[in-house]
């Protein structure tokens, strides 16, 4: 019941309720939800900091700024979006709230397309090299198969095309990219596309800031060629992945385009099967059978690995409220 309390009281204020409001719809900083409500940052920063000590929200950096959105594990996420719910939708001072978020949403949509215009001449001429991109893609849906349950993780996700591609097939999808830009780009896409149990990170794939074995889905697309260290990027990859998940890696074949080393830092001219499978093996996971899809003149390769189920006797129970008193008293799943 102290629990409830806390959580209870954390929302119990017209501001945190109009920030719960906005913050089930977006990741926003501080600087934006001040633009929202129209409040000071310094007032703003300890309605959030009291609620995120709470358990209703997330908060991360990226960089010199803070990001927050309503937590989605956890348990104060189900009495979270029980009380965003229970918000009227006809009350005035939220929908002036929504008029300004959409404001927002649209500025960071064309800031998002003005940086991808510039740099979008080097993405097609790349693209012109190889096999269409829905076929790539109509291959790796099939290969992974996510089933509308657990989690996919999209390292270097640069636009968030993965997350986009598999947002309605899992229930939680993270994105991350060492770019700011590109992160601004893949949230403006997220965002358009209404994925919002999908989100982005800032985040160095050597060393993510993830616990072990928490995705059931790990994707590293079109990223290993420009990695120093594919191999132990490969390994993080797989330290995140659950038992019984699978990493999928999707790079180009061994090919002798040198202009793309030269002009487009690519730091390797495409990878063997066996160097990758030798990886994945390194990295505790069964390699499976490779699928190519043949281009002019660069082949488009997807490596799987599987890391291995866990023995019956090994496996935790599923938490329910039946069996974890915190869950059944705030409802809802994790």
């Amino acid at each position: 019941m102290d629990r409830i309390l806390t959580v209870l009281r954390a929302a119990a204020e017209p501001t945190r309720l109009r920030l719960l409001a906005l913050l089930a719809e977006a990741e926003l900083t501080v600087s934006e939800l001040t633009q929202v409500l129209g409040q000071s940052q310094p007032r703003i920063s300890r309605h959030l900091k009291l609620m995120s000590e709470a358990g209703l929200l997330e908060r991360h950096q990226e960089g010199s700024w803070a990001f927050f959105r309503l937590v989605g594990e956890g348990a104060a996420a189900g009495l979270a979006r029980s009380l965003v719910a229970a918000l009227p939708a006809d009350d005035q001072t939220l929908q002036r709230d929504r008029a300004r978020l959409a404001e927002i949403r649209r500025a960071r949509a064309e800031a998002a397309s003005a940086y991808f215009r510039a740099s979008a001449p080097e993405w097609y001429r790349i693209r012109s090299l190889h096999v269409d991109d829905g076929e790539v893609e109509s291959a790796l849906l099939g290969a992974i198969e996510p089933d509308g349950h657990g989690g996919l993780l999209d390292i270097g996700t640069g636009t968030g095309r993965m997350l986009e591609l598999f947002g309605p097939k899992i229930e939680r999808g993270l994105g991350v990219d060492a770019s700011r830009e590109m992160l601004a780009v893949a949230r403006a896409n997220l965002d358009k596309a209404g994925l919002r149990h999908c989100s982005v990170r800032l985040a160095d794939m050597y060393a993510l800031p993830i616990a072990d074995r928490s995705f059931e889905q790990v994707v590293i697309h079109q990223v290993l060629h420009y990695a120093e260290r594919p191999d132990r990027a490969t390994a993080e990859a797989a330290r995140v992945l659950a038992p019984g998940g699978r990493l999928a890696i999707v790079d180009f074949a061994p090919h002798e385009l040198e202009e793309l080393r030269r002009d487009h830092a690519h730091r390797r001219l495409g990878f063997a099967d066996t160097e990758i499978q030798a990886w994945l093996r390194a990295a505790g996971l069964a390699p499976e059978t490779p699928i190519h899809l043949a281009g002019r003149p660069l082949t488009v390769g997807i490596w799987l690995g599987r890391r291995p189920a866990e023995p019956q006797s090994m496996r935790r129970p599923r938490a329910s409220p039946a069996n974890d008193p915190a869950r059944a008293a705030f409802g809802g799943p994790r």
